[in-house]
């Protein structure tokens, strides 16, 4: 504001803050097209957001997709995902939500490009905060503010069923993402613990209401862990689960996280699982990783920097999932 006097202007600054972020530290990957920062907000809690680049292509327009925070940690506790292991921290406001996208519209501005594309899928549980999701979507879409199309927003949930009602009710343009992982209950209970709150079957009826209100395809989002939810059966149980809805599944490897044995399903096991939803009719498609050398999965920079849980914790958590996931697999096919 270079109109007003310059003692003013050191007195606002003094006194005022034009950001949430207090500091935020970047690191790159893939050749700069994929950066992570991590956030350090003003009561000290750390969280992360993404930026990846997209190169134009025939047919496709260049695209800066951001990956941004909705709480500091999570409590729905995933056990493959390094934000569960962090615990819960407290949601974020809307200001806090909203400067993590302004972060990388500044960084973009420099080279001439402005950010596209908004998920919400990094740390926490977007719909157990959904009062500021709202109120931060409503900013970024806003044309006299951020001015991004809704089309261009993508919500995530881990199968919060009321806030995905709730979300049909007010009809956004928003594409809603749901973590399906698995699609037995006895599995999904292992790796997505809200499922005992709210079942697989629920989820997926309210999802589907939400794109019969809007029009818009369901995506559902399956992390691959070899040897645990890649085998036939699971991929015939999704296909069950999902035929005839209006949806999309992205299979998705996992991203290594420390303290679990587990290891990303092989392209081997992938291909065939992918075969079995489209011979039933559902759109699938294969993801890449990508940031892997900067540990861009949710939590892993933060996880890195806070400091994680105790050995005996992880020790408990890591033997009650082997004993659970042991459980949901014995008499199962391959």
């Amino acid at each position: 504001m270079r109109t007003l006097p310059g003692p003013l202007r050191t007195a606002l600054a003094g006194d005022f803050r034009a950001d949430t972020l207090d500091d935020s530290a970047v690191r790159p990957a893939d050749r700069g097209l994929t950066e992570k920062a991590l956030h350090r907000l003003a009561d000290g809690q750390l969280v992360e957001s993404v930026l990846m680049r997209y190169p134009g292509r025939q047919g496709y327009r260049e695209r800066a997709t951001v990956c941004i925070s909705s709480q500091a940690g999570c409590a729905v506790g995933c056990p493959f995902c390094a934000t569960g292991e962090l615990g819960f921290g407290r949601d974020l406001d809307a200001a806090e939500i909203v400067d993590q996208v302004r972060f990388w519209a500044r960084r973009l501005a420099v080279s001439g490009m402005h950010v596209t594309n908004v998920v919400f899928m990094g740390m926490g549980e977007p719909l157990l905060n959904l009062d500021a999701v709202l109120e931060a979507a409503a900013a970024l879409t806003d044309p006299a503010r951020f001015g991004l199309g809704g089309r261009h927003v993508t919500v995530s949930t881990s199968g919060v069923t009321p806030g995905i009602e709730r979300l049909t009710v007010l009809r956004p343009s928003w594409t809603l993402a749901v973590s399906l992982h698995a699609a037995r209950p006895s599995l999904r209970d292992v790796l997505v613990p809200l499922n005992r709150r709210y079942p697989v079957e629920g989820v997926v009826e309210a999802a589907s209401a939400y794109a019969d209100a809007t029009g818009r395809r369901v995506s559902y989002e399956y992390v691959m862990i070899d040897g645990l939810n890649d085998t036939p059966a699971d991929a015939a149980a999704v296909a069950t689960l999902l035929r005839g809805r209006l949806a999309h599944v992205n299979l998705i490897p996992m991203n290594p996280v420390a303290h679990t044995a587990w290891l990303p399903s092989r392209p081997e096991r992938i291909e065939p699982f992918a075969a079995v939803l489209r011979g039933a009719g559902i759109a699938t498609t294969i993801r890449r990783t990508r940031g892997d050398e900067i540990g861009a999965a949710c939590g892993q920079l933060a996880a890195e920097r806070g400091g994680m849980p105790a050995p005996a914790t992880v020790r408990r958590r890591r033997e009650h999932l082997e004993r659970a996931g042991a459980a949901s697999l014995a008499g199962r096919p391959g």
